[in-house]
C-alpha cells in the first residue's frame, strides 16, 4: 500500500472504516441526491471503462457499473479494507462481472494510461495529501478528452449535517483545535477556484465549479439520524478527544435532536439541507 497518504489510510482502516460499513445503508440513502447529481454530470455511457475514487462500500460505483452496462467496466479505487469488503459483497449479490475493486491509493497507483473515459468521485478526493500530484496521476489515465467529474462538499456553512454536530459537543466540551482550511479532509475543496487551479496544474483543461444545493435525506428519521451522528463525524471525534462520557454524548445528542427536528419531512424522515460542488474537467485531447 502507498504511503504517500498514510494518515488517511490508517483513518479508514480503524474504526471510523468499520463504522461506515456498519452504517452502509444509512448513508447511500443520505448521499442519494449527491449521488445522482453526480451520475447525471458524469454521464456515463454504456461500454465505457470508468474509475471511482474513493469507491468506499460501493454507492457510487454500483450504479456507475449499471451505467456503462455489460460491454463496460468499471474499477473502483480505495485505501480501506473494511469498506472495500462491504462493496465486493454488494458486487458479488448483484452480479456485477464488470466491476474490479483495488484497495489502491489513486494518488501514486500505476493506472494502465489512457485506458479509461471517466472517472468520477463522491467525497473522495478531498483526502489526498498532494492534490496536484493525484490529479495529474488519474489525468494520465484517462484517454485524450477523457472526464472526469466529482462532488465535494461546499463550506460548513451551507452544510449542517457538520455544523450542528461540532456545535453542540463544542458547547459541552469546550473548543478544539482549529483544522487548516485547505487541509486533507471533508472541507478541503470548499474553495471553488483553488480547486479549479489545482485541476489545471494538474494538466487538466476546461475545469469547471458548480454549486449545487440539495438535501442529505434520512428516512429512517430522527433516531436513525441520531444513531448515525453518534457513531460517525465531529461527535465521536470530539468525544474521543475531549474524554467526553456517556453523559456527555447523551446530552450533546439531546441537542442536535431539537436541532434537527425543524428538517423533518412529512413522511416521517429528515431531509438537511446540504451545498456541494460538482467539479469536472477533461484530459488533453
Amino acid at each position: 500500500m502507498s504511503e504517500a497518504n498514510a494518515d488517511q489510510s490508517a483513518f479508514w482502516n480503524a474504526q471510523p472504516g468499520q463504522n461506515w460499513v456498519a452504517f452502509q445503508s444509512a448513508l447511500d440513502a443520505q448521499m442519494s441526491e449527491v449521488g445522482d447529481a453526480l451520475l447525471a454530470a458524469a454521464d456515463p455511457r454504456p461500454g465505457e471503462h470508468a474509475l471511482d475514487i474513493g469507491c468506499g462500500a460501493g454507492g457510487s460505483t454500483v450504479p456507475l457499473a449499471a451505467a456503462v452496462g455489460p460491454s463496460g467496466r468499471v474499477t473502483g479505487l480505495d485505501v480501506s479494507a473494511p469498506l472495500l469488503a462491504r462493496a465486493e459483497e454488494r458486487r458479488r449479490a448483484l452480479g456485477l462481472a464488470n466491476l474490479s475493486l483495488v484497495e489502491a491509493d489513486a494518488q501514486d497507483y500505476p493506472f494502465d494510461p489512457a485506458s479509461a473515459d471517466l472517472a468520477v468521485s463522491r467525497f473522495g478526493v478531498m483526502f489526498f495529501a498532494d492534490p496536484v500530484a493525484a490529479f495529474t496521476n488519474i489525468a494520465r489515465a484517462l484517454r485524450p478528452d477523457g472526464r472526469l467529474v466529482f462532488a465535494a462538499w461546499a463550506g460548513p456553512e451551507h452544510n449542517p449535517w457538520f455544523t450542528i454536530p461540532q456545535e453542540a459537543a463544542v458547547a459541552r466540551l469546550g473548543p478544539v483545535a482549529p483544522t487548516p482550511p485547505e487541509a486533507p479532509g471533508p472541507m478541503a475543496f470548499r474553495n471553488a477556484a483553488r480547486v479549479t487551479g489545482l485541476l489545471a496544474a494538474a494538466g487538466l483543461r476546461d475545469p469547471r465549479a458548480r454549486p449545487l444545493d440539495l438535501g442529505l435525506p434520512s428516512p429512517g428519521g430522527l433516531d436513525a439520524l441520531l444513531d448515525l451522528v453518534g457513531s460517525i463525524g465531529a461527535l465521536p471525534r470530539i468525544l474521543r478527544d475531549k474524554g467526553g462520557t456517556p453523559e456527555d454524548r447523551a446530552a450533546i445528542l439531546a441537542v442536535i435532536r431539537d436541532r434537527f427536528a425543524p428538517f423533518a419531512t412529512a413522511d416521517g424522515g429528515i431531509r438537511l439541507p446540504a451545498r456541494v460542488i460538482l467539479f469536472s474537467a477533461r484530459a488533453s485531447g
